[in-house]
């Protein structure tokens, strides 16, 4: 008998990734039917985020609307994952008594034995498994829609200890796959369409410090490299610390490499980067920059920005507006300070008023978007790979490599073009998050 199954996704890349890999464990048991549809499920998973506020807010209306599903007989059974399982188990259980299991970050060698087994008396079932990366092949949510790109989940977990920060808490210490089993997902997700792989990880710059005692990120990208298909490895979630030449020159050497850098920095100010325990200051994070400008040709730097941390203040503000203007970053992305309980920044005093954190954002946004549309304007005239994703009136609209898939902006070019293709075009105008351009003509035979 099929068992149809329904994944209600929640969450950053990362999570995506474990809820790929449920699915997996699932599709290698019995006779399983993935479904779009959630009222068409036999057993509905909502895979959680428990990182802030909002988070937490959409994923226990997630969870509601299944029990509503489950109530009225459209679904059997509701099973919860993810990073709200995993924090809140106990509360969740006995707050939803309703809900069939809960299962932490570390559940896909678990998942087929609640979805198919009897459940145990009690049902909180988050636990953490020795073995986070048991071979199972992932059954990609974006494989229908997208197959050409993909997340590669390089490491689970973070050493870090910013003040700030609820994750160490609820995925633990860094752990790192192995690159032999990380060279067979790359190959795997190749040979199911994968041209673009997005390396993510908690910490991708820390990869290998715990299984080989080195920074081996720049190691594992040159075996990426190899791998038959892959044409574009990105590389998101990196620690500005954690940089180093040896980085730099896989960047620089590896045409499968792409010049962009996601590096997450949360401040431009030196007493704020102090309290929140990032490690490093302004002026390094400057040098750092110059240093990676002066080497990799067109590199497009991302980063993010937390505003309204306990103590910000309007002259902290500044510094970070001077320092956005100085550094003129491609793509920045701001966030307001969540509280969170069992971090040290819960119990620090000078909070922020929830009007002026939005106000702040408001501020880096609109110091960034002028900055971002002159760095497109740097790119009219120029040719550009546009990865193509959709098709709309005459137009199709992609990403080049200075755009992550759902973060970043797009190219749209006039003209046609199948999904999924590589294709050149020339720039013809730049808009603040997206540019504008004209197809390539491939050369016409002489003869």
């Amino acid at each position: 008998m099929t068992t149809k199954v329904g994944l209600v996704q929640l969450g950053c890349a990362k999570n995506q990734v474990d809820g790929e890999e449920m699915l997996g464990a699932l599709a290698g048991t019995r006779d399983v039917q993935f479904v779009a549809d959630k009222s068409d499920a036999d057993v509905l998973i909502v895979n959680t985020c428990g990182f802030i506020n909002s988070a937490k807010e959409e994923s226990i209306a997630a969870i509601l609307d299944a029990l509503k599903l489950k109530k009225r007989g459209q679904v059997g059974k509701v099973i919860v994952t993810g990073c709200l399982a995993q924090r809140y188990g106990d509360e969740l259980a006995r707050e939803m008594p309703d809900v069939d299991a809960f299962l932490g970050i570390e559940s896909a060698p678990q998942v087929s034995n609640v979805v198919f087994g009897a459940l145990p008396p009690s049902r909180n079932l988050v636990q953490n498994v020795h073995d986070k990366y048991p071979l199972i092949p992932p059954v990609r949510l974006r494989a229908t829609a997208t197959p050409w790109t993909a997340y590669l989940k390089i490491s689970e977990g973070c050493d870090h200890t910013c003040t700030f920060c609820a994750i160490p808490g609820i995925r633990g210490k860094h752990r790192s796959k192995s690159m032999e089993r990380l060279v067979r997902e790359a190959t795997d997700l190749a040979n199911t369409g994968a041209v673009e792989l997005n390396l993510v990880a908690q910490d991708t710059t820390a990869y290998g410090m715990d299984l080989y005692g080195r920074l081996a990120l720049p190691e594992l990208l040159r075996k990426l490299a190899d791998v038959p298909g892959i044409q574009w490895l990105r590389l998101l979630y990196c620690y500005p610390t954690m940089v180093r030449q040896p980085l730099i020159d896989a960047i620089v050497e590896l045409p499968q490499v792409i010049p962009y850098i996601d590096m997450p920095l949360q401040h431009g100010d030196d007493e704020m980067l102090s309290r929140m325990k990032r490690g490093g200051g302004v002026d390094q994070y400057r040098r750092l920059f110059d240093k990676m400008r002066a080497s990799i040709p067109d590199l497009v730097l991302r980063t993010t920005f937390l505003v309204g941390f306990p103590g910000e203040t309007e002259g902290h503000m500044s510094n970070l507006l001077k320092f956005i203007e100085d550094v003129r970053f491609d793509r920045v992305g701001v966030f307001t300070y969540s509280s969170e309980e069992g971090t040290p920044a819960h119990d620090m005093p000078g909070h922020v008023p929830a009007r002026i954190m939005r106000e702040r954002r408001a501020a880096v946004m609109a110091a960034q978007q002028g900055i971002s549309l002159q760095r497109n304007e740097e790119w009219v005239g120029r040719e550009i790979d546009v990865l193509v994703e959709r098709a709309h009136d005459g137009e199709f609209f992609g990403r080049s490599h200075r755009d992550a898939p759902e973060i970043d902006g797009e190219v749209i070019v006039a003209g046609s073009s199948p999904l999924g293709a590589m294709v050149k075009a020339r720039v013809i105008s730049a808009e603040p998050y997206d540019l504008r351009a004209v197809a390539v003509p491939l050369p016409q035979p002489l003869f």
